[in-house]
């Protein structure tokens, strides 16, 4: 079994096609990746590497409009998104899968556990929140007004990065930051919108309490007001433990890896995996 090679499929999703890349087993069983807005499947190289040397099956979806999926054609919701995962597993006859998703792919990921259950072995969320209040939702329509005034994600890409990450990462991994800042402002700006939107329209909070599958939470420490958040989520998730990642942002599996990665396989070990 050779763990490096990938192969890419699309899939018919909720608004459009979805593009999957797969690696690993074949036979192994299936864990799913899904990203941040702004960026693609290609986020979690180092994660599907270390699953399929494991013997996993890792799908990377790429987010509608994001990556090599194309824009979509219509309204992406929240909703939408956790459909798109459902229909992957369908197209690759997949009847249950552990899910890991970060910042939109933890969002999307909180529906997929309240609507989808009885597709999910597990759920590990990072970074994520399951509301949008007015604080949250508003920066959103001036980000959008800019992707749509220069047609392109081009001048997103530089102030997400910062974002993102502390200044001491972007000044020892300029290489990793550029390849991150490449990947946001190729994002297709109808992809950008429609996730913006979708993120806008956020709504699980007062559902979560719902979900009752074995829930991994990881933050990175310094992501602003997530650590709070995510302290508030890990209270309405029955059983489901919360994990804080030092010295690190948004993308903690990028800026703390080996620590990243050692919760990650935590969770499966829980679990008995």
């Amino acid at each position: 079994m050779n763990t490096h090679q990938i192969e890419r499929r699309t899939v018919r999703g909720h608004q459009g096609e979805v593009s999957v890349a797969l690696q690993g087993n074949p036979q192994g069983t299936a864990v799913v990746l899904t990203h941040s807005i702004l960026s693609s499947g290609a986020m979690w190289e180092a994660q599907a590497a270390l699953l399929a040397e494991r013997g996993w099956r890792v799908l990377r979806i790429d987010t509608t409009g994001h990556g090599h999926s194309p824009a979509p054609s219509g309204p992406v919701s929240m909703d939408g998104l956790a459909s798109d995962t459902v229909a992957v597993l369908d197209a690759l006859s997949i009847a249950r899968a552990h899910y890991v998703g970060l910042s939109l792919g933890g969002m999307s990921g909180f529906g997929l556990g309240i609507h989808h259950a009885d597709r999910v072995l597990s759920l590990v969320l990072c970074d994520a929140r399951a509301d949008a209040p007015p604080a949250v939702a508003a920066p959103w329509d001036e980000r959008i007004a800019v992707a749509q005034a220069h047609g392109t994600c081009e001048p997103l890409a530089a102030p997400t990065i910062a974002r993102w990450f502390g200044q001491d990462f972007l000044a020892d991994q300029p290489a990793a930051c550029e390849r991150l800042r490449s990947v946001a402002a190729s994002t297709s700006v109808a992809g950008f919108v429609g996730c913006a939107r979708a993120i806008q329209g956020l709504d699980y909070l007062n559902d979560v309490g719902a979900i009752r599958l074995p829930t991994t939470l990881i933050v990175g420490a310094n992501d602003g007001v997530l650590p709070a958040a995510m302290r508030d989520l890990q209270t309405r998730v029955a059983g489901s433990v919360l994990v804080s990642v030092p010295n690190a942002g948004h993308l903690p599996n990028i800026e703390q890896p080996d620590l990243f990665n050692a919760f990650l396989l935590s969770h499966f070990a829980r679990l008995s995996c």
